[in-house]
């Protein structure tokens, strides 16, 4: 890949056949709101791009459609008729722009009777360089092609029907051949953009420790995308600590025995980290069994604020005083910092989630060892008021709360976040996208718009891009750079 051309984006969203959506493409921007009555599609749009990026991630697509829609069927568009062999479906894909120039994915999975993808097809620079197809029903596997343009213009193999074939290219494709490494930077491309998504969901109730016993510090709810289903308004059922956690743990790399080349090294699947040897998930956004949680990298419930807030205010003065300042803007009385403190036993707000996820793998200071890391019930974030004294953040309103959280998110960057970017690709050459469904929900006015304008300074520098839901579009007008689309339902 390139390193001095642009930085791999999600440019387009196509929904073809997806819930309510029919035939739709959604372009996105630098900073991008959709906006819309009830029922108008709006987190059905955020939910495909969560399939693919956790997909491009090397989720299985069970684990993949199960963590963002609950069900198969639930993605299916409404009144699908299956057909004689009982078979319903949906179909979404992408765009991504970067080096290689404008490269497209698009998928069609079979929801019913059983769960696969049944075609994939990605395109760029005028060649289609993979196309997957269902042969043969009986076996789990699609029959590939991907362009050489060698002695044979195309190779064949199988792949698993339940991984998207993009991010296992590296395992097949030697390298050799100018057409071969075209596939390979193409799927590089696909597969950066995809996995530098953050799904952010600040939920309230899970911050001050009053919801379920395992949704907070000490539970997975809050961990990555997995949040509780139906915390998000799109519609699935389940309760809190429905949701597993995203890793917080850096990516790897899977040996395959293809040749030599390819735009970032022949066998490494950039999709695939954490493959067991013994047929387990690799589960690029889900934390494995056992495995421990980096409390110090922001969770999409942003559950683990405080431990969070007191990392980032040692490591980086200026962009704490972003938020603070950003802070001040947003909240009721006067706002003169923002820091970790000591938790004090039975201090007011401890409940569920400070259960004993401190003492967690021996010692309440206990996260990997890093300096200055400390568990997550530990500290407690307050706001300094000055001659007010200071005010714990979870006694804040749940509009002050969920705007701390969204506004931290915008100020930090992946080595921050519970997410799982490409390890074999320098950040520097990444652009994290941010996904916020329910943008500006239980916020008002005047916190929306503080919230967005600050979304605007930070998309302008080019290392993040945003994708967010708002009831209320007109908290982005006279803004330049925002982009709203306004979705019918």
């Amino acid at each position: 890949m390139n390193s001095d051309s642009v930085r791999p984006a999600v440019t387009e969203l196509r929904l073809s056949a997806f819930k309510s959506h029919r035939g739709v493409t959604l372009p996105l921007g630098p900073l991008t709101l959709l906006s819309g009555g009830s029922g108008s599609g709006k987190s059905s749009a955020l939910q495909a791009y969560e399939i693919l990026a956790r997909l491009g991630s090397g989720e299985s697509l069970a684990r993949a459609v199960g963590e963002v829609a609950g069900s198969p069927a639930a993605c299916v568009p409404a009144g699908a008729r299956p057909d004689e062999q009982g078979r319903r479906g949906f179909r979404i894909g992408c765009t991504v722009d970067g080096p290689v120039g404008r490269v497209s994915l698009d998928l069609a999975v079979q929801a019913e009777p059983e769960l696969r993808i049944v075609g994939e097809r990605l395109t760029g620079c005028g060649e289609t360089l993979l196309t997957t197809a269902l042969t043969d029903p009986t076996r789990p596997a699609v029959q590939a092609a991907w362009h050489t343009a060698g002695a044979s213009p195309v190779t064949r193999a199988p792949l698993p029907d339940d991984r998207l074939g993009t991010s296992l290219l590296p395992l097949r494709v030697a390298g050799k051949t100018a057409g071969q490494r075209l596939v390979l930077a193409a799927a590089e491309q696909v597969v950066v953009a995809l996995r530098s998504a953050f799904v952010c969901d600040p939920r309230p109730e899970v911050m001050r420790g009053a919801g379920v016993r395992g949704t907070g510090a000490a539970g997975d709810a809050g961990g990555g995308a997995g949040r509780a289903a139906g915390a998000r308004g799109g519609g699935r059922g389940g309760g809190p600590g429905a949701g597993r956690g995203k890793s917080a743990v850096g990516s790897g790399t899977a040996r395959g025995s293809g040749g030599a080349g390819g735009a970032a090294g022949a066998g490494v699947a950039w999709g695939t980290r954490g493959r067991k040897t013994g047929g387990g998930e690799a589960g690029g956004w889900g934390r494995e069994a056992g495995e421990p949680r980096d409390e110090r990298r922001l969770r999409s419930a942003c559950d683990n604020l405080p431990t969070v807030l007191h990392r980032t205010s040692l490591e980086c003065a200026r962009r704490h005083a972003a938020l603070v300042a950003a802070v001040r803007e947003a909240c009721a009385g006067p706002v003169e910092g923002l820091r970790a403190v000591p938790r004090q036993p039975g201090a007011a707000g401890d409940g569920a989630a400070d259960a004993p996820a401190a003492v967690e793998r021996g010692g309440a200071a206990g996260t990997h060892g890093a300096p200055g890391a400390v568990g997550a019930a530990g500290v407690r974030a307050v706001l300094d008021r000055g001659e007010l004294g200071e005010l714990p953040v979870e006694q804040l309103g749940d509009g002050e709360l969920r705007f701390l959280a969204l506004a931290l998110v915008l100020l930090t960057g992946p080595d921050v976040l519970a997410m799982d970017p490409v390890g074999e690709v320098p950040s520097a050459h990444q652009q994290m996208t941010v996904m916020a469904d329910g943008m500006d929900r239980c916020l008002d006015h005047r916190q929306a718009r503080e919230l967005v304008s600050l979304a605007v300074r930070m998309t302008e520098r080019g290392h993040v891009r945003l994708l967010g839901t708002v009831r209320d579009p007109s908290v982005a007008d006279g803004l330049s750079g925002v982009q709203v689309l306004h979705l019918e339902a």
